[in-house]
């Protein structure tokens, strides 16, 4: 049985932020929606992920590797919800569908954009976070950008965030030695050891490089970035020779451009012999199939676990966005537009 929504609701860019985004740049509006196409589906929105890329697709700048938002557009990012009707016959009306159409209540989706996920494998939240683009950012990088090897340590910025909750966990399932992870406060550097299995977790306002000496006295050998700035200045320094960096994501040069630290630090890369590599998530898609048979599994027996943070209503989403960009999210920040059956 299909539903006919003919109008939705949609969040705007409303304006471009002068430096740090606020309320007054997204604006909530109405709008119809269009007929279905051949091989289109209409989707009811039930989760949608807000994340720190979505920051620069804000500017003008190429600080991000998809598109630029468009002042006066809809707003977009991953999103999970139900198909209400379908014109692709592969694609039942009832079914789960990840897409790239979120920061809407409905959204006219091409089915070939459309990924159908199974929420009896594992729940609707996951499939955006740990088992979705987040946790298979943490994987590919670790694998491919990393190049992970039995015995490591591992450092990873942002650890109470969503890629690195994800990394800090996969890198012992993986084989590190021991997993060392950095977060905002006292409680969150206290959670990273008593929730999700770190054997050190750093408070980075306070002394990082010393914290992360004390953490790694011999040193680390792959540091997983999420933050760029200080935190690479620190594990530039506590790198061993012929270390390893995955380059995720450098948030605090986006965040505070005036404190990111002079690029002569990268003498160390010389120095030691460093490999450092930048990677995006979509050029390994061949570790898809693999990823999700493996984590589901560990979902199952219950050696890792995933954390979110929800917040519900699309009225809501930008102050989740915002939210998340200082460090107010455990895990995978979500905004929940509809219940779960649709």
């Amino acid at each position: 049985m299909t539903t006919t929504v003919t109008v939705t609701r949609m969040v705007t860019l409303a304006s471009r932020p002068a430096k740090e985004p606020g309320p007054e740049n997204f604006a909530l509006t109405t709008t119809e929606l269009p007929e279905l196409g051949d091989g289109q589906l209409l989707v009811q929105n039930i989760f949608m992920s807000v994340d720190p890329a979505m920051r620069g697709r804000m500017e003008t700048t190429e600080k991000q590797y998809t598109t630029n938002f468009v002042v006066g557009a809809p707003l977009d990012g991953s999103a999970i919800g139900v198909v209400l009707q379908s014109k692709d016959p592969a694609i039942e009306v009832g079914a789960h569908v990840r897409h790239r159409f979120g920061w809407r209540e409905h959204a006219v989706v091409d089915s070939v954009g459309a990924a159908v996920v199974d929420p009896s494998r594992a729940p609707l939240q996951d499939w955006l976070g740990i088992l979705g683009q987040t946790g298979f950012t943490a994987y590919a990088g670790l694998i491919r950008a990393g190049e992970l090897t039995a015995g490591d340590t591992v450092f990873v910025s942002a650890a109470a965030g969503a890629v690195g909750s994800a990394v800090g966990q996969f890198a012992r399932k993986l084989g590190a030695d021991r997993v060392i992870g950095s977060a905002g406060g006292k409680e969150k550097a206290s959670l990273l050891v008593d929730d999700l299995g770190f054997d050190a977790g750093i408070d980075y306002r306070n002394d990082l490089p010393k914290g992360l000496a004390e953490a790694a006295p011999d040193g680390i050998d792959l540091y997983f970035d999420n933050v760029g700035g200080g935190h690479l200045v620190a594990a530039l320094g506590a790198l061993r020779e012929r270390g390893r960096v995955a380059l995720c994501g450098m948030i605090s040069d986006l965040c505070d451009r005036d404190a990111s630290p002079p690029i002569g630090h990268l003498i160390q890369a010389t120095l030691k012999r460093l490999t450092i590599r930048g990677f995006i998530v979509r050029d390994h898609e061949d570790l898809r199939t693999e990823f999700e048979d493996r984590v589901s599994g560990w979902l199952r027996d219950g050696s890792i676990t995933s954390r979110t943070t929800v917040t519900s209503g699309l009225d809501n989403a930008p102050d989740a966005f915002l939210s998340m960009l200082s460090g107010g999210n455990v895990g995978k920040a979500l905004v929940q537009i509809s219940d779960e059956n649709g």
